[in-house]
């Protein structure tokens, strides 16, 4: 985007929001129910692109909070949980165990890592708890308010879904005293002067419980009573919650005529998918968790990779080679003339003038050690010193290169004379002993090595990827490499002339 040609589409909500006049308070929600991965992560960059936008537009009492539904069931025994865990189907996970053993719940042990990127992220948001909201009286009023207009609710749900609510359904889900399920449970009566609902159970239990953290309310009247309890003016959903007869839709009308609250402007997003395996989802293991690909790219750039797309377009990432050209289109952009950068920034964003490409490949000359790369760097014409910001890249970097980076991308400088390098034909090791030679002058920089590497081969008659196979086999022990000028530049020249002149004698 070219400021002053189109305004960004977290402009365009944020004017929208602000002509309505009301407090802006932008929400999202996730259900730590499993890993939480970037597809999940797209609903809160989305959110705080609009936030930012609001505060930019001079709404400083805008206000961006975070969700965690907590007290969500767990639906079923996902492939990354033992089997044991079928007696818990049903149960809010904020009464599980953590399957580790390491937080308090098995809600905290997936929302923690999820909280500590958004730190890393700096997208400084409200977390609300669903489970403690419950248990504080957050939704007491709007319990018993459900629970009296039971029959306009069920009716209501008929009309959006176009089904019909069982005779017995309640807006409210007790959570049974003995099982420890809120799934299986049916209410009975309800006494609103002693704030308490009566149930049975299907594992034969009756009783009843309290209002207050007794139990919770069914999705559907669950989420518009959040945006009336906490005043939710914007909120990013899923499309699945945007299409006809969705929870969205009877959640304007419960809005409206049960909780006389005027729905929150809406943002549906579309999915992310993995290249080649569809749209993410931890319970059917196609999924990159936010840790996971904040340990690859600097937090900038996840940002950037879904601030760059309108929210109701579909992201296709491919993690591989293709990540590494979203990271070129970021790096060759000015945050000054460019809306999706600027959105992006974190106040740590690193400002240094490598391409990330050309870390990739400094830090696997360097054997991953800070010191070399270094050397490298400054061989190379860089102007970076700082040996704190070469660490965190050699990090990125070996992590990309560990979890997504093609066999093509890899490579190791290799000590001694490779084996490989005895399938150098004999014109070749000429080449490459001409090119030892012109190394021994000063002053060359890779463009000039780059076409010398072209001169000689013309002046030996060897085709140039001939001459450029014999430069990786004799120093990396395969036929391709980094772009050869820059490669033989950023190495330790000795190294190199050495290396060749082994070769050739």
């Amino acid at each position: 985007m070219e400021r002053g040609e189109k305004v960004h589409w977290a402009d365009v909500i944020a004017e929208e929001l602000i002509a309505t006049g009301r407090k802006q308070v932008v929400a999202t929600g996730i259900s730590p129910s499993g890993p939480i991965h970037i597809g999940n992560l797209r609903e809160v960059i989305t959110a705080d692109a609009i936030y930012r936008a609001l505060r930019d537009r001079g709404a400083e009492d805008a206000r961006l909070i975070y969700v965690a539904d907590t007290f969500d069931p767990l639906r079923r025994v996902y492939p990354f949980l033992p089997d044991s865990y079928a007696e818990y189907v049903g149960s809010p996970i904020s009464t599980i165990p953590d399957p580790e053993g390491c937080c308090k719940n098995y809600a905290e042990h997936f929302l923690q890592p999820f909280l500590e990127s958004l730190d890393e992220l700096e997208i400084e948001i409200e977390v609300y708890r669903a489970d403690l909201m419950y248990a504080k009286g957050d939704y007491d009023e709007a319990i018993l308010k459900a629970l009296r207009m039971r029959d306009r609710i069920a009716s209501i749900i008929d009309e959006v879904t176009g089904k019909v609510t069982s005779h017995d359904w309640s807006p409210f889900n007790p959570i049974c005293k003995r099982c420890g399920r809120l799934t299986t449970t049916t209410v009975t009566d309800f006494d609103p002067q002693q704030m308490r609902a009566g149930y049975i159970c299907q594992c034969g239990e009756e009783g009843e419980v309290p209002i207050r953290g007794g139990g919770k309310l069914t999705w559907r009247v669950d989420w518009p009573a959040r945006w009336e309890i906490l005043g939710v003016t914007a909120e990013p959903f899923g499309k699945d919650h945007a299409s006809a007869g969705s929870s969205y839709d009877s959640g304007i009308r419960l809005s409206k005529e049960i909780y006389n609250y005027e729905p929150p402007y809406p943002i549906p997003f579309e999915h992310v998918l993995l290249k080649g395996k569809g749209s993410m989802s931890s319970s059917k293991g196609v999924a990159i968790t936010v840790s996971e690909m904040l340990s690859c790219i600097p937090p900038e750039i996840l940002k950037y990779i879904m601030i760059r797309v309108k929210p109701e377009k579909h992201i296709e990432l491919d993690p591989a080679l293709p990540l590494l050209n979203l990271i070129d289109e970021y790096e060759r952009l000015d945050p000054a003339s460019d809306r999706s950068k600027e959105l992006s920034a974190t106040e740590k964003s690193l400002r240094i003038d490598i391409p990330f490409r050309h870390i990739i490949n400094i830090v696997q000359i360097a054997g991953f050690d800070a010191e070399k790369a270094l050397e490298v760097i400054k061989r190379g014409g860089y102007k970076l010193d700082d040996l704190e910001i070469i660490d965190r890249y050699s990090a990125y970097a070996r992590s990309w290169l560990e979890r997504f980076a093609p066999q093509s991308l890899r490579f190791e400088l290799q000590e001694d004379v490779p084996p490989e390098a005895s399938e150098i034909p004999q014109n070749v090791r000429e080449g490459l002993n001409e090119l030892a030679d012109f190394l021994t002058q000063a002053d060359l920089d890779a463009e000039m090595v780059h076409q010398e590497i072209y001169a000689i081969a013309t002046r030996l008659g060897i085709k140039p990827k001939e001459l450029f196979a014999g430069i990786y086999l004799a120093l990396l022990g395969r036929r391709s490499g980094p772009r050869a000028g820059w490669f033989l530049v950023s190495l330790d020249r000795e190294f190199v002339i050495e290396r060749f002149r082994a070769i050739t004698t």
